[in-house]
C-alpha cells in the first residue's frame, strides 16, 4: 500500500468566487493523490518523481468561500489522513470571507516568523526551548475554538542545511565520511529531505502545517550562512569542490518543498517547468537544468510572489538569490525584481486597505547596526582604497554585514517605494515590512525627511521561531538601539563617507528575545499587531510549554 511519507501541508487558499486551494504531499510510491473535502470539494493529481522521491501538489477546487471544512487524503483510493488513531482535530480548509461577529468586515489574521530548527524529537530536552509552531498547535488542539492564523508566514531559514542536528548527522554519516568537506553539512538533495522530514515530521508541526495555509521565502541557511554575501564570497565558494552540487540540490529541493506551495493553480497551470516535470517519467535532470540555469544567472528566475487576501496584499521577495554582487554596482534586488516588486507595490492601490511586504531581512535595524554595514559597504567598495577594501571584506564575512543596509542603494529605493505607495489618495491604512533573520523581536517606524506618507509604515521583525538566542546578540542588539550605539554609528558612517540617508527611524517596540510569533489581525482598515512568546511548562507539575502575549498594539484604528 502507498504511504504518505511526508505531509499534507496545506499551502495555496483562495477565498474569492474560484474558490480554490493547495495541498502539498510526498509518498513513498508512485500513485494518484487526491483529496476530498466535506461538501464534495476535491482534486486529484498524479505524483511526480525528484531523485527517487515522489510528490504532488494536489489542486483542490469548489469550495465556498467562508466556510470551513475537513478533508482528507487518499493514495490510490485507500484514505491516509488523518489517520485513524489521530489525537488532533480534523485537518480542515477555511476560506476566507467570514465577517467578524457583529460587523459586515471579515478579519484576517496574519501570523510570521523566521529561522526555525526543527523541534526536538518525544522525550529529548530542547537546547533552545520549546518550538512556538509546536508550542501553537498544541494550544490550537487543546482548544479548536480558538482563534487560528488565517494564513502563517514563514520568512526564511525553514531548515539549516550548514547546522545539522545529531539525529541528521547519524543519518549522513551512515552514507558518506563526515571528515570529507562539506563534513556534517548537507551535500545533495537526498540529504535535503533529511532536513524537511525532521523539520515536518513533528506531529503537532505536521497537523498545524495540514490545516493552516503558509507562504514560505529561503534565507541564507536554507542554502548556507552569508548565502551570496559578496561577489568574492560566492567566487570562492565556487572554488570548493562540493559546492555546486550543494547550490543546486539547495535550489532543487526548494522548488519541490516550498516553492510550488507558493504558487496560485492558475500559476502553477501556466509554469512551464512546472508541467515539464510532471510530464516525464523522472523529471530529475529537467529540474537540475533548471537550477544550473538559476544558479548561473540569478535574474532569469523569480522566486519573488504576490499572494491577496480581500484587501490584503502580501508580496514575499526574495532578497538571496535576486542579489547584484558586482561592488559598485551592489543591489539587493537586481533591476528586473525590483521593477516587479514596484510594479505589484503599486498596481490597484484603491484595492488595499494594507501592504505586506515580507522579507527574510529587516529593511529597518538597530541604527548602530545600519551604520556599521553601510559604513563596511563603503569600505569593500573602495571608497577608503585597497587595503581598507580587504578589511571590508573580511569584516562583512565575519560579521554577516549583510541586510539591505549593506546594499544602500537598494535601501533608498525601498525607503522611496513605501513613501510612494503610502502618499497617494488611496493610500493603504498600514504599510508593514515583516522580517525575520536577527534572533530577536522588534517595531520600528521610519520618518522620513521630506513629506511623511499617509499610511503608517513599520518595520516588524520577529525572530526565532525556534532557535538559540546567545548572550551576546541580547547585548549586541540592545546596545545597536541605544544613544550611545547611534552615536558610533554615525561615526562609522563618517568614516565611511556614507550618503546621508532619507529616512531616520526610532524602536517603538522591542527588543523581545525568545522563540516567538507575531500576529497581524487585519479589519477593514483596522490593524493590530500582538507578540506571543513561548513560555517553557514546568516539568515537576506537568505542566506544558504555553504561548504567551507579551505586547499587543493598534497600528491602525
Amino acid at each position: 500500500m502507498t504511504g504518505l511519507r511526508l505531509g499534507p501541508l496545506l499551502r495555496y487558499v483562495d477565498g474569492e468566487s474560484a474558490g480554490t486551494a493547495t495541498i502539498w504531499v510526498e509518498t513513498d510510491r508512485p500513485c494518484t493523490a487526491e483529496v476530498r473535502c466535506e461538501g464534495g470539494a476535491h482534486g486529484s493529481s498524479r505524483t511526480f518523481l525528484i531523485a527517487g522521491h515522489h510528490y504532488a501538489l494536489i489542486p483542490v477546487t469548489g469550495l465556498t468561500p467562508g466556510t470551513t471544512v475537513a478533508y482528507e487524503v487518499l493514495l490510490d483510493e485507500v484514505r491516509v489522513w488523518p489517520p485513524e488513531d489521530s489525537p488532533f482535530p480534523p485537518s480542515v480548509i477555511r476560506t476566507p470571507g467570514t465577517a467578524t461577529p457583529g460587523t459586515d468586515t471579515a478579519e484576517l489574521h496574519v501570523s510570521f516568523g523566521s529561522c526555525r530548527w526543527a523541534s526536538a524529537p518525544v522525550g529529548e530536552p530542547d537546547p533552545v526551548g520549546p518550538d512556538a509552531l509546536h508550542t501553537l498547535a498544541a494550544a490550537l488542539t487543546a482548544d479548536p475554538g480558538a482563534v487560528r492564523p488565517d494564513v502563517l508566514i514563514l520568512l526564511g531559514d525553514q531548515v539549516y542545511a550548514d547546522e545539522t542536528s545529531k539525529a541528521t548527522r547519524r543519518r549522513l554519516a551512515g552514507r558518506r565520511d563526515l571528515a570529507e568537506p562539506p563534513g556534517a553539512e548537507v551535500a545533495d538533495f537526498e540529504e535535503y529531505t533529511y532536513l524537511y522530514d525532521e523539520s515536518w515530521s513533528d506531529p503537532q508541526v505536521r497537523w498545524l502545517l495540514s490545516t493552516v495555509p503558509s507562504c514560505m521565502i529561503f534565507d541564507d541557511h536554507d542554502v548556507i550562512d552569508d548565502w551570496n554575501t559578496s561577489a568574492s564570497w560566492l567566487a570562492e565558494m565556487r572554488t570548493r569542490p562540493w559546492w555546486q552540487e550543494r547550490i543546486l540540490s539547495g535550489l532543487m529541493s526548494y522548488w519541490v518543498y516550498q516553492h510550488l506551495g507558493n504558487l496560485s493553480p492558475a500559476e502553477l497551470a501556466a509554469d512551464k517547468l512546472y508541467a515539464a516535470v510532471r510530464a516525464e517519467s523522472d523529471g530529475t535532470e529537467r529540474l537540475r537544468e533548471f537550477a544550473v540555469e538559476a544558479d548561473a544567472d540569478p535574474a532569469c528566475v523569480r522566486w519573488s510572489y504576490r499572494r491577496d487576501f480581500g484587501r490584503t496584499r502580501l508580496l514575499m521577495v526574495d532578497t538571496r538569490a535576486a542579489r547584484v554582487l558586482a561592488e559598485g554596482h551592489r543591489e539587493i534586488l537586481d533591476p528586473d525584481e525590483a521593477r516587479w516588486v514596484r510594479d505589484q507595490a503599486l498596481t490597484d492601490p484603491g484595492d488595499r486597505d494594507h501592504l505586506l511586504i515580507g522579507t527574510s531581512l529587516p529593511w529597518l535595524l538597530p541604527p548602530l547596526v545600519h551604520d556599521a554595514e553601510s559604513w563596511n559597504a563603503a569600505l569593500a567598495g573602495g571608497e577608503r582604497g585597497p587595503r581598507w577594501a580587504r578589511f571590508g571584506e573580511k569584516l562583512r564575512r565575519a560579521a554577516d554585514l549583510e541586510h539591505w543596509a549593506a546594499f544602500p542603494t537598494s535601501f533608498e529605493k525601498l525607503a522611496s517605494l513605501l513613501a510612494e505607495v503610502g502618499s497617494g489618495p488611496d493610500a493603504p491604512a498600514t504599510v508593514c515590512v515583516l522580517s525575520g533573520d536577527v534572533h530577536h523581536a522588534y517595531v520600528a517606524e521610519p520618518l522620513w525627511r521630506t513629506d511623511q506618507p499617509r499610511s503608517r509604515v513599520v518595520q516588524l521583525t520577529c525572530s526565532p521561531v525556534h532557535n538559540s538566542i546567545p548572550l551576546s546578540i541580547r547585548l549586541g542588539f540592545r546596545f545597536g538601539w541605544s544613544t550611545v550605539g547611534r552615536r558610533l554609528g554615525r561615526a562609522f558612517a563618517r568614516h565611511g563617507r556614507v550618503a546621508a540617508r532619507s529616512v531616520t527611524w526610532g524602536k517603538t517596540g522591542g527588543p523581545w528575545f525568545g522563540n516567538q510569533l507575531m500576529t497581524l489581525t487585519l479589519r477593514g482598515r483596522a490593524a493590530r499587531l500582538s507578540l506571543a512568546q513561548v513560555r517553557e511548562g514546568d516539568g515537576e507539575s506537568g505542566a506544558a510549554a504555553r504561548l504567551v502575549t507579551v505586547d499587543e498594539r493598534e497600528l491602525a484604528p
